[in-house]
């Protein structure tokens, strides 16, 4: 089977005729996107894409086109495999917007608001001008931000920010307040491109000059959507005067390119950053709280306080997101001051994959499939590992408690070594066909008896069902 190195150094070599020299991965971010540098013998570098999902990939090509021929500036397609998997691209370096304005710490100079006004500027361009010659047919999941894809945005904070946090909601009257913010914007004019994470962490730095990347989830949609979606980015911690500040110059560029209403996209401004930062919320659930990823973590209280503050704008009744954001937590997270041993313990399916470790790569993994599986009795298929008709059927029909104790025995040993040493993370992992039935309870079990056994913090995952401890 061909690797990903393998795909990327041919489509370099039939690019550049020659090999490069080094290559270096970067750190993933909220995508399943893998980028390289590549670089040469001359410290010369480009940068190499992978992506399996082609239709996306499609998209960015086009899109890139597009903009490009409006005058904005992202970095230029160099060469596409044949399978549209694998792509080359300009090296806009490592300096995001994003750094900038998280040093800033909410007081930008007269700088950094020089090249907010620029980009907000460029978005103009990017939504009317180049929107015009947009392909929208080929937009995942659908061309068009719609009331299906807000609601979908609205869900994403439902299932993924307010259960991963343990939030406690009324589902009727939630959807009562979903109901009333999908009836306000539906009103909306939809017929501009958006971007749909214009935000500073997608606006790289080269030269002192702004290049956009990350746009091929772009869509046709509103034009307050993206301008929301720059001016309340959590960690940028603008005060609502230089937002506003922000956004008349926003009008100014925009008036050059059609008539403009200003109040009336004022108050589009403020329904939109309501619906992002909702979504938002939910991206920051998912990313932090199911997959630990600590900076999304960390921008959960600066979101919830975005939150607040519109919120007490009473622009739109929401009665019940009122009561849910009072118990959203908006203090900064105090350090972890837990010194040992952090033991993450996963249930998973193995149609979805391993789980990945993002502290140090390694660790156990143990395959359950072994064991009589109660997923193809129909009395069980509802149920999970927890339950105990599960454990009943399990401790009656398979050997599942020797094997677990046989696997404790296996990683004991490097829990004690780990210890002794001062390692602070290892990942012991329990798989099974579908992660319901047999992975569940091994996890479960392992988890509880080694919290018992050693002195660890013990983080247990049962990742297809969404449960996180």
């Amino acid at each position: 089977m061909t690797s990903i190195i393998d795909e990327i150094s041919c489509l370099y070599n039939k690019w550049a005729g020659g090999s490069y020299a080094k290559c270096t991965p970067l750190p993933r971010s909220g995508s399943d996107r893998q980028y390289f540098r590549l670089t040469t013998t001359d410290q010369q570098t480009v940068m190499a894409a992978y992506n399996q999902n082609v239709a996306e990939n499609e998209a960015y090509f086009s899109f890139s086109r597009a903009f490009a021929d409006a005058g904005i500036n992202v970095p230029q397609v160099l060469a596409e495999s044949a399978d549209r998997t694998c792509y080359l691209i300009e090296d806009l370096g490592s300096e995001p917007l994003y750094n900038l304005v998280t040093a800033a710490n909410g007081t930008p100079d007269e700088h950094l608001k020089q090249l907010y006004r620029q980009a907000l500027a460029d978005l103009a361009r990017m939504q009317v001008v180049a929107g015009r010659n947009i392909d929208y047919s080929l937009c995942i999941p659908t061309a068009d931000f719609d009331q299906t894809a807000i609601r979908w945005d609205l869900n994403y904070f439902k299932y993924c920010f307010l259960k991963n946090a343990h939030i406690a909601f009324d589902e009727y009257r939630l959807e009562q307040d979903f109901n009333r913010i999908i009836d306000a914007a539906s009103t909306i004019d939809s017929q501009y491109f958006m971007f749909r994470d214009f935000q500073s962490r997608n606006i790289m730095l080269k030269n002192d000059e702004l290049y956009y990347i990350d746009f091929q989830g772009g869509k046709r949609g509103p034009l307050m959507y993206d301008v929301a979606s720059l001016l309340y980015q959590a960690k940028a911690r603008f005060s609502e005067t230089l937002r506003n500040e922000l956004f008349d110059s926003y009008i100014t560029a925009l008036k050059e390119l059609m008539p403009v209403n200003r109040d009336k996209l004022f108050g589009e401004f403020k329904l939109f950053a309501l619906i992002r930062t909702l979504q938002v919320l939910g991206a920051y659930g998912y990313r932090g709280y199911f997959e630990q990823k600590k900076h999304f973590i960390e921008s959960i209280p600066a979101a919830a306080k975005n939150l607040k503050d519109m919120l007490a704008l009473k622009f739109i009744d929401l009665p019940h997101i009122e009561e849910i954001a009072n118990q959203i937590e908006i203090a900064e997270p105090q350090p972890d001051n837990f010194d040992g041993l952090t033991i993450t313990v996963y249930s998973f399916s193995y149609k979805k994959g391993i789980p990945s470790d993002p502290e140090n790569g390694g660790g156990f993994v143990f395959d359950c499939r072994g064991q009589h599986n109660p997923g193809r009795y129909d009395e069980y298929k509802a149920l999970t590992g927890r339950d105990k008709a599960v454990i009943d059927f399990l401790k009656a029909n398979s050997t599942i408690d020797s094997f677990l104790k046989q696997a404790i025995g296996i990683v004991s040993p490097t829990i004690e070594t780990f210890m002794r040493r001062g390692f602070k993370n290892l990942m012991v992992c329990f798989g099974c066909t579908g992660g319901q039935h047999r992975s569940v309870y091994c996890a479960q079990n392992f988890a509880e008896q080694i919290g018992k056994k050693y002195n660890v913090r013990v983080k247990l995952i049962h990742r297809e069902l969404g449960i996180r401890s």
